[in-house]
């Protein structure tokens, strides 16, 4: 049985540690046991202070290859046309707590009353650091939709119930795991992600 390569996602949010555990499952086999911040037992809190989704991503990846095991960063968010791009990195925190996906939800509705362009996208920055310094693996992936005035939706988390995907006629909150998987901004990202990984670490050849 081959021995699973473990990666810490700088992450503390479960849910989302069994999303891309479950995506990358799907894409490599299971060949990678996903750790949070918390298994590893690293308690500082990370501080994100890029521009970027890129910089983010790239700064909790190296923070979480500290714990000596390969550092995964993910950095996502909704960007809104109507709002100037807004929230976009500050997504998580855009209500002023991070992670009161409720709060940020209101705020959203509120700014985005009166606004006749409703289009918006989710887009997602994952960065893989190496211990030893390695140049890190980057990947990245965007889904385009609508922002509705309303919630919808049980699943998800996040700006989910409020992102209405028109080729599938529900919001990413009424999606099932892998219909999200099969088409969200983070579902890409990892596809994209895998690949390289997967030649980055000799699980495949290197294409000619």
């Amino acid at each position: 049985m081959m021995k699973k390569t473990v990666i810490v996602l700088a992450s503390r949010n479960r849910k989302k540690v069994a999303e891309l555990q479950r995506l990358l499952n799907q894409e490599l086999g299971e060949v990678i046991e996903l750790k949070s911040l918390d298994d590893v037992g690293i308690t500082d809190e990370i501080e994100e202070n890029g521009t970027t989704f890129a910089e983010n991503a790239l700064i909790k990846a190296e923070a979480a290859a500290k714990s000596g095991y390969l550092g995964l960063g993910d950095d996502s968010g909704l960007v809104v046309t109507a709002l100037d791009m807004a929230p976009g990195v500050y997504s998580a925190r855009y209500a002023g707590v991070h992670g009161d996906d409720e709060a940020n939800n209101r705020l959203l509705l509120e700014n985005m009353k009166g606004k006749a362009d409703r289009s918006a996208a989710f887009v997602c920055a994952l960065a893989c650091a190496f211990p030893d310094g390695t140049v890190p693996i980057r990947a990245s992936g965007a889904v385009a939709g609508e922002i509705l005035c309303a919630p919808r939706g049980e699943g998800g988390f996040g700006y989910d119930p409020l992102f209405w995907y028109d080729p599938l006629g529900k919001t990413f909150a009424e999606l099932t795991q892998d219909e999200k998987n099969s088409i969200s901004h983070r579902g890409a990202a990892v596809r994209q992600f895998a690949r390289k990984f997967a030649r980055r670490m000799g699980l495949v050849e290197d294409e000619d």
